[in-house]
């Protein structure tokens, strides 16, 4: 007959076994569930062709794809345009020139190769292939590479300090955690500015690129101290989880994406924003619409950071309530 001390730990093995399974079952849904369920919808693509005959034939290449591609019909100069500013992914000039960016997120780049090679060998003939920003693989790599590597940074940071206070039975003050934010984003750009380098020292590294990278490890160590700050070590369950989940998702351009991915995760992730930011940076595009989205996004995070990082947390309300003077005592008489 089991004892009353072999119950609770038959129920917390049997409640640790279901939370292994949930934890397996929410990664792998958010993170190969993205990668498994990709698929073309919209791709956005460019048939450029100069005015006389070829118009025809660029309005015919237009009306084919269905649902899987949105076709623009342009002139060559506006399709290059087009390209710059990443509104589309990949440029049929005719009579037959594929044209794409390195400046482009790569997955949106090689389905666009794709799509336009198959759609000029379609016109029987062999496409000849121009790369706007040539970049090599570790170009390719780097954006989303450093971005993942500063979160990782700035929340091993967070989290050591947030030990570091329990262990000393103080919790850390706005000064320290100012400090922290500061601190991590200046050794954490240091780092990823040596991984740039030793990776592939054409990449440019001038003042742009390393102000962007420092804002990049700033606004992610405010936002991961903030949460830390109102929810202590727990939020290691919120912030652990997403650098598995968000540049799996941030690695694909949202027209490959699952509807539902696309909306929830692909929309507000902070890594995309981080990534292609970077991105055109490297390839040398500092006009791309995505440098100025994300100098908003990360700056909107660097500046809420501290704001939840310097609002009161439980123990802190728990000792205002204590030491409020004129709080009602119960007075027990024996």
């Amino acid at each position: 007959m089991p004892t009353r001390n072999h119950r609770p730990a038959g129920a917390f093995a049997l409640l640790a076994a279901v939370a292994g399974a949930l934890v397996a079952a929410v990664l792998g849904l958010l993170t190969f569930g993205a990668q498994a369920t990709v698929a073309p919808e919209s791709l956005p693509l460019a048939v450029a062709a100069p005015p006389g005959p070829l118009q025809a034939a660029a309005k015919g290449i237009a009306s084919q794809g269905g649902d899987q591609v949105s076709w623009r019909v342009t002139s060559p100069e506006e399709g290059r345009k087009l390209l710059e500013d990443k509104e589309v992914y990949g440029v049929l000039e005719l009579p037959v020139k594929v044209v794409v960016s390195g400046a482009v997120n790569p997955s949106g780049t090689q389905i666009a190769h794709q799509v336009l090679t198959g759609a000029a060998q379609a016109l029987g003939r062999t496409p000849e292939v121009e790369t706007l920003h040539p970049v090599g693989a570790a170009g390719r790599v780097v954006p989303l590479a450093l971005s993942a590597l500063a979160w990782v940074g700035c929340l091993a940071a967070g989290a050591a300090l947030i030990l570091a206070g329990r262990r000393i039975g103080r919790e850390a003050g706005i000064f320290a955690r100012f400090t922290q934010i500061v601190s991590a984003g200046v050794l954490v750009t240091g780092v990823l500015a040596g991984f740039l380098k030793l990776w592939d020292s054409s990449l440019p590294l001038g003042w742009d690129v390393l102000a962007f990278l420092f804002l990049i490890s700033a606004a992610f160590a405010a936002l991961q101290t903030g949460l830390l700050r109102l929810l202590g070590i727990r939020a290691m369950v919120i912030l652990g989880p997403l650098y598995l989940v968000a540049p799996t998702v941030a690695g694909q351009v949202p027209e490959l994406l699952n509807p539902a991915y696309r909306a929830v995760l692909w929309s507000w992730t902070p890594f995309r924003f981080s990534a292609e930011g970077l991105r055109s940076l490297l390839q040398g595009v500092p006009g791309a619409p995505d440098v100025a989205t994300g100098v908003w996004v990360l700056a909107g995070l660097l500046a809420a950071g501290p704001l939840l990082a310097m609002w009161p947390g439980r123990s802190a309300l728990q000792k205002t309530e204590a030491d409020t003077p004129d709080r009602v005592v119960q007075v027990g008489v024996h």
